[in-house]
Parts: C-alpha cells; sequence; structure tokens
C-alpha cells in the first residue's frame, strides 16, 4: 500500500514566489527520495536549511549534541550513533525519533529567544518603548515614524500618546503570537517524549510489533500540532503591525488507515511512513520560518543601525582625510606620521619596557656588585673619621694638657675644641698668628666633611634601595597596557557571554537555567494536580527545552573535570516523565551543589 507524503499535490494557487519556491523544492526532494530512499535523512536536513536560510530565520549553529532519547543504554549506544551510518530499519526509526526531537528543540529554542527579547522590551517605559519604534527598527521605520508622530501632533497633539499606544501594540502582537507557538511546540515535544518514553523498552524488545503503533502516535501528535498552530495563517489582525500575510497553510500529510496487527506493516510502508515523518517535518520547519521571521526580534544591525551610520560616515570621513593627505594626493604627511609614530613607539618601548626590566635585572642579580661598591664607600668614610678623631685627639692632649685614651669620645673631644674656638675668638688676630684658632677652625672643617660624606653615604643607599620601585613605577604604563589586552584576550577565549563559557557570567546562566528547570517543574505539577493536561504537558516540554540547554551548556566544561558522565544521568533522570516532582527537585539541588561548572564563582575552591 502505498504512502502519500503529501507533498505530490497540485501547486498552491498563490503567484508568490515563495509557494512557487516550496512547491518546486517538495518536488525536487521527491525526486531525489525517489533514487535513494534510505538518503532521505540527508536530503531532508539539507533542504530544511536551504529553506530556513531562505526565509532568514535565525537558526543556531549545529550543536554537537542534544537531550537524548528516553531509551535504554543499550538501544542509546547501538542505534543512536549519530555518526554511524543507517543501516537497518530499527536505526532509520531512531534517527526519525532523534530528528523529530531535535528539530523541535531548535525550533522552541528559536521561539523562546525571541519571545524572551519581546517581554524584556515590554518592560521598557514609553518613552523607551518609542525610541525603540523609532530608532531602532531601520531607517525606513524612522521616517516613517517621525512623520507619522509630527502629522499626529499637528493635527491633534497626541502624536506621543498614539506612539506609545502603537510601540505597546506592537510588541503585545508579538508577544502573544510567539506564546502560542511555544505553548505548541513544547506541547508536541512533551508528547512526542512522553510516547518515546513509553514505548522504549518494547522497541528494543519487539520493534516489529511496536513501531505500527508508535508510528501512528507520532502521526497524531503531528496532527494535533497542525490544529494547534495551523490557523496563524488564516487571518491577521486588523491594523497589525506584521508585514504580509501567511499565504502557505500548515497541512500535514497523514498515513493511511492500516491495520495497526503489523500484517500490513511490510518494509516498503515503514520507509513510507518514515519518508512521510521527514516530509512533515520538512512543512513545519518551513512554516515556522515563515512565521517566526514575521515575528522575530530585530537583527543587531536593525537595533544599533543609527551607530553604525555614524560610524561608517566617520569612517568615509577619515578615509578622505587620509586620502588627502596621502601620496596619492602629493602630500608626505602619512609617511611622516607614521615615522614619528614609530619612533614613539620604540622611545616608549626603551623608557617602560626595556629600561625599567633591565634595572630590575641589575637590581635583583647584580646585588654583590653593589655591596662591594657600598663597602668601598663606607672604607672612605671610616678613614675620615679616623683622621678626625686623631686630630681631635691630639688638640685634647695638647689643650688640656694631659692623656686622653685611644677610644675616647670624639663628642667629648669636639666640646675642648669648641671651648678654644669660643675663648681664641675673643682675640682674632693672636689667635690666628699665636694660638689654636687655626686648628680649631680645621677640625672644624674635617668634621664638616665627615658629615658630609656620612649623608651622601646614607642617601645613595636610600636611592639604592628603591631602584627596583623606580623601576616598576617606570614599567607601570606597560603593564597596564598589557593586563588590559590580556583582559581582552581572557575575555574572547573563554566566551564568558555565552552559557558554554568559562567565566563569571557563564556560570550565572548555567545557574539561571537550573533555576528555569526547577520553576518549570514546580508549575509542571501544579498544573498536574489541577487536571489541566494540556498546560501540564507545555510546562514538561519547557523542562526539556531547558534541559537541552544545560546538556549543551555544560558538556565541554563537565568532560573535563570528569564529571560528565554523573551530570549526564542526572539531566537524564530530570527528563523522564515518570520520575516524581519532590526527587526531580532534590537532583536540581545536588546539582547545584556539587558539580564544578555549576557552582558560583566564590565557591570556588
Amino acid at each position: 500500500m502505498e504512502v502519500s507524503s503529501g507533498s505530490d499535490s497540485a501547486p498552491p494557487s498563490s503567484n508568490s514566489f515563495k509557494a512557487l519556491f516550496a512547491f518546486y523544492s517538495n518536488y525536487l526532494h521527491n525526486r531525489l527520495r525517489a533514487f535513494s530512499p534510505l538518503s532521505a535523512i540527508s536530503v531532508d536536513s539539507y533542504l530544511l536549511r536551504r529553506i530556513a536560510n531562505f526565509y532568514g530565520t535565525t537558526r543556531r549553529r549545529s550543536r554537537k549534541t542534544c537531550l537524548p532519547l528516553p531509551l535504554p543504554s543499550v538501544a542509546s549506544i547501538t542505534s543512536l550513533d549519530r555518526a554511524s551510518t543507517i543501516t537497518s530499519e530499527g536505526s532509520r526509526i531512531f534517527a526519525v525519533l532523534d530528528d523529530i526531537i531535535d528539530h523541535t528543540l531548535r525550533n522552541l529554542h528559536i521561539v523562546q529567544k525571541n519571545l524572551l527579547f519581546w517581554q524584556s522590551t515590554a518592560e521598557f517605559s514609553n518613552t523607551r518603548k518609542a525610541y525603540f519604534m523609532i530608532c531602532q527598527r531601520g531607517p525606513g521605520a524612522f521616517i516613517d515614524g517621525t512623520r507619522k508622530m509630527i502629522r499626529d501632533s499637528r493635527a491633534d497633539g497626541a502624536g506621543f500618546q498614539k506612539l506609545y499606544c502603537s510601540a505597546t501594540s506592537h510588541i503585545s502582537e508579538r508577544i502573544s503570537v510567539l506564546t502560542s507557538l511555544r505553548y505548541s511546540l513544547a506541547t508536541f515535544l512533551a508528547k512526542v517524549y512522553m510516547e518515546v518514553d513509553k514505548s522504549g523498552e518494547n522497541l528494543v524488545k519487539d520493534l516489529e510489533n511496536s513501531l505500527p503503533s508508535l508510528l501512528v502516535a507520532i502521526n497524531e501528535i503531528f496532527l494535533n500540532l497542525e490544529a494547534s498552530i495551523g490557523h496563524f495563517h488564516a487571518h491577521r489582525q486588523t491594523g497589525s503591525s506584521v508585514d504580509g500575510s501567511y499565504s502557505i497553510p500548515l497541512i500535514f500529510a497523514q498515513l493511511p488507515e492500516v491495520n495497526q496487527e503489523g500484517s500490513q506493516w511490510t518494509e516498503c510502508v515503514i520507509k513510507d511512513a518514515i519518508n512521510l515523518i521527514y516530509g512533515n517535518l520538512q512543512k513545519l520547519d518551513s512554516y515556522l520560518s515563515v512565521l517566526v521571521s514575521k515575528h522575530r526580534k530585530p537583527r543587531k544591525l536593525t537595533l544599533y543601525w543609527m551607530r553604525y551610520s555614524c560610524g561608517a560616515l566617520g569612517i568615509s570621513f577619515c578615509s578622505l582625510w587620509l586620502l588627502r593627505h596621502s601620496k596619492l594626493m602629493g602630500s608626505p604627511d602619512i609617511d611622516n606620521w607614521i615615522k614619528e609614530a614609530k619612533d614613539s613607539t620604540l622611545s616608549f618601548w626603551n623608557d617602560h619596557v626595556e629600561q625599567p626590566i633591565l634595572a630590575i635585572r641589575d637590581e635583583l642579580f647584580e646585588t654583590f656588585r653593589k655591596r662591594q661598591k657600598g663597602v668601598m664607600e663606607r672604607e672612605e668614610v671610616q678613614l675620615t673619621a679616623d683622621s678626625l678623631h686623631r686630630m681631635l685627639l691630639a688638640f685634647s692632649e695638647q689643650t688640656a694638657a694631659k692623656k686622653f685614651p685611644e677610644n675616647a669620645s670624639d663628642q667629648e673631644m669636639l666640646e675642648i675644641v669648641m671651648v678654644r674656638y669660643e675663648k681664641e675668638l675673643m682675640h682674632p688676630i693672636q689667635g690666628l698668628v699665636g694660638g689654636e684658632l687655626v686648628r680649631a677652625l680645621l677640625i672644624q672643617v674635617q668634621k664638616l666633611k665627615l658629615d658630609i660624606e656620612e649623608a651622601m653615604l646614607e642617601l645613595d643607599q636610600i636611592l639604592r634601595a628603591n631602584e627596583i620601585n623606580f623601576a616598576i613605577l617606570a614599567a607601570l604604563p606597560a603593564f597596564f597596557i598589557s593586563l588590559i589586552l590580556a583582559m581582552l584576550v581572557r575575555a574572547w577565549f573563554k566566551r564568558d557571554t555565552r552559557a558554554e563559557g568559562r567565566g563569571r557570567v557563564a556560570r550565572v546562566q548555567r545557574r539561571l537555567l537550573l533555576v528555569e528547570i526547577e520553576r518549570a517543574t514546580l508549575q509542571f505539577q501544579s498544573c498536574k494536580d489541577e487536571g489541566l493536561e494540556n498546560d501540564a504537558d507545555c510546562m514538561y516540554g519547557l523542562v526539556l527545552c531547558f534541559l537541552d540547554s544545560l546538556h549543551c551548556a555544560v558538556e565541554g566544561h563537565a568532560r573535563e573535570t570528569g564529571e560528565w558522565i554523573c551530570l549526564r544521568q542526572d539531566i537524564v533522570d530530570l527528563a523522564k516523565p515518570g520520575l516524581q516532582t519532590a526527587h526531580k527537585l532534590s537532583i536540581v539541588s545536588r546539582m547545584e551543589r556539587v558539580y564544578d561548572c555549576l557552582l558560583p564563582s566564590a565557591k570556588r575552591s
């Protein structure tokens, strides 16, 4: 029995280029798949990427891994190796399930990222919202918004009030659509995951009998998703800020009515069913690409177009100015500036890098030579002191007419000299001719010389002791420049702005993921207790989404620290549908206390 994939239907009646492109893409896909059914996976993946790039949806780079399927460990090892070649029916169905989870998680991450932006924008003040509407949506929105605000202000003076209302409506509409999309995708993800968890053991033990019921259940889940989000193309609110309309409806292909006992599920039928699932995945990605692109957050280039425009204008003026001073215009100014910059750089290197380092080296490695020089200077001072001592001793013995010991105090003998000096000054002429005035003056000169030499020796010792400090002060500018460069390189190497990084901000983001997991788990249990099954499925899907983000964020770090096996098992346990909420909360509490990649920076050993 043939299984229709829904891709061979007539082309859509719309004349839009996107509709034609989707139709012929499906046609080309079916033709390629007809040559090799087993290559459907690679063809689908390629077409999905091409369509996503065509519609301009922001997609993450291909991730290394995603949240594993809830299958027994043996099946996970033998059937879910993404690097292996698909060679059997069992491995193909496991690959299909894996791709369903992977594609849904990718789309859910994109929706969540855009929704968080609009939710944060909704918290802005009215003035900030008005600034966003005029200055952060591109040049076209700037011109149109300014013209409309001026016209409204002239008409009834309510230009700013209307701008505030327009901004609120613009943001609220996107939050509403993206919230609905997130709800539907999270519910879809939860149902698929729970269905795989329920059929996991049977798939491993008895694939032939359990596969039909699983395929039928997945087809039913796809149809429920179609009923949930397929209405977005049908209508658009009056005055909506979303440009364009959704001309391509979301219509999934359905499995035919086949007996689920397994007698009619031949290998060909199973292959067609798998191809049908891949076709539905392709349609879902195409539909979400168009829908999300109309409600996505502005690109960085759009948000900061005014800064980039001013920067481009400044670069243009600088380029013209440089051109006027270049050789092309016959001016040697640039060559002179380059030469001056080179000389200044060499001078800076010599004054603040080379010479301070050499001074520090001399201070650290030539201490012995400087010590010998200091000993010689101290010996010269000692000779002056010994000469002064002998002069004082001779003068005191002659003046006092008594014998002084060799170790007599210089201060005591200097007092005798000063008394004699004062006496001789009363009769200076007589003291100069026949007295001791000249000898007293020479002794004082010798004392002054000794004081000067001692002061110079102390000053020299102080300067030598601070040579390394002066060298460090001279090297401080180069040190600060090197520190700034090292900080920039460190920030680039650690990629601290993302949860996969190694810095403090990345740790905070990973711990916030744990908070989101705990909050969503509690909300899941609350909805389940109140009997809100759909809301509970949505919360469980969000838990899986946050667990997938955590799984990707901590893998590299946890592998380096040897924690990955235990941490991965905890993540898998948190994703199990049948595990009690209390047990999950205890796992979350243990994760944030034990694993190094989830600890706050202040508590790291």
